[in-house]
């Protein structure tokens, strides 16, 4: 079946044309031109990000060659699904924006999150002294007289005896803080199970690769255990929520490696996107008002150019052409 699917997205993908001409302000879709200037952005801001090659047989020709898909290797995974799960403890807060408009739900905002205080981490390091006493204090100390102590509680080489000579007179001591060795106590090398007081972390490698048909970028993820043994597709979806396992997060064929891996489904990333500078515009758009209500009446009048409000408006939104 997967094999078939694969076979079916690879002529989709083939027959589908390449998008030339950038409509995400319209749609939220990007071209690969476009796709290619983002990636290099992330890479330059993110040094944990690469571009890759690929499989020479599977390079798209719309692509550079040694710009392909874009991986961040590593990627630490603390926690399994379950154990953010919803229990009669938890609770959720809606969290209302500025206009009122599009509020969100923040989740487990009933659990506490232990931090740490930074105030108090100086204080205990430095107790606040100040350098110059500090500096005092070091300079008062005799370091001559430390080092004629300790050459004085130097021992004579000749004094020590050899080893040889008393090796058949060593009696070993017993340690009453060694652990005694039992049968009944299995090898550590044989015992590969978690325990519960040790913190399991996976890592994943992220993927980013163009979609032709979707005309949006996709993730893969592939997965390892703490012994960086690869994740089966079982273990993967411990870490996917329940709602979007082999929904919307699917195992398909990595279109430029010869492999499986866990794939976001790209089919409402435009929307999503679209969404998104939509929102930064209006954002964008607001600010550039406010700040105009707060400029005094006379340097419009003295200044002219600030009275083209629509034109400064429009230069105020987001351009997502760069």
């Amino acid at each position: 079946m997967n094999s078939v699917q694969t076979l079916f997205f690879g002529i989709r993908e083939y027959l589908s044309p390449v998008l030339k001409n950038s409509k995400f302000k319209e749609t939220g879709c990007i071209t690969p031109e476009e796709f290619v200037a983002a990636g290099d952005f992330l890479v330059y801001k993110c040094p944990t990000w690469n571009w890759e090659s690929g499989e020479e047989s599977k390079k798209r020709d719309y692509l550079p060659p040694e710009k392909q898909f874009l991986i961040t290797r590593n990627v630490p995974c603390l926690r399994r699904v379950k154990q953010m799960e919803y229990t009669d403890e938890d609770a959720e807060t809606q969290i209302e924006t500025e206009n009122g408009e599009d509020a969100w739900v923040a989740t487990h905002s009933g659990r506490v999150i232990v931090t740490t205080n930074i105030e108090v981490i100086q204080a205990i390091e430095g107790e606040g002294e100040d350098e110059e006493i500090v500096a005092k204090r070091l300079s008062q100390i005799k370091l001559e007289e430390a080092r004629e102590k300790e050459e004085d509680n130097i021992p004579d080489m000749d004094d020590i005896p050899d080893m040889d000579d008393i090796a058949d007179n060593v009696v070993e001591e017993e340690d009453p803080a060694a652990i005694a060795a039992s049968s009944h106590v299995p090898s550590s090398s044989h015992d590969d199970g978690p325990s519960d007081k040790i913190l399991q972390v996976r890592t994943y490698d992220v993927f980013i690769t163009y979609d032709k048909y979707y005309q949006t970028p996709r993730m893969w993820l592939f997965g390892y255990d703490e012994h960086r043994r690869p994740l089966t597709s079982v273990q993967i979806f411990e870490d996917v929520s329940q709602d979007y396992a082999k929904k919307t997060v699917t195992i398909e064929t990595h279109p430029h490696l010869n492999m499986s891996l866990a794939s976001i489904h790209p089919c409402r990333h435009a929307q999503v996107m679209k969404k998104i500078i939509e929102k930064m515009n209006d954002e964008s758009i607001k600010k550039f008002e406010k700040y105009q209500a707060q400029l005094p009446a006379s340097s419009s009048v003295n200044n002219p150019g600030n009275g083209n409000n629509a034109l400064q408006a429009e230069q105020a939104q987001v351009r997502v052409d760069q």
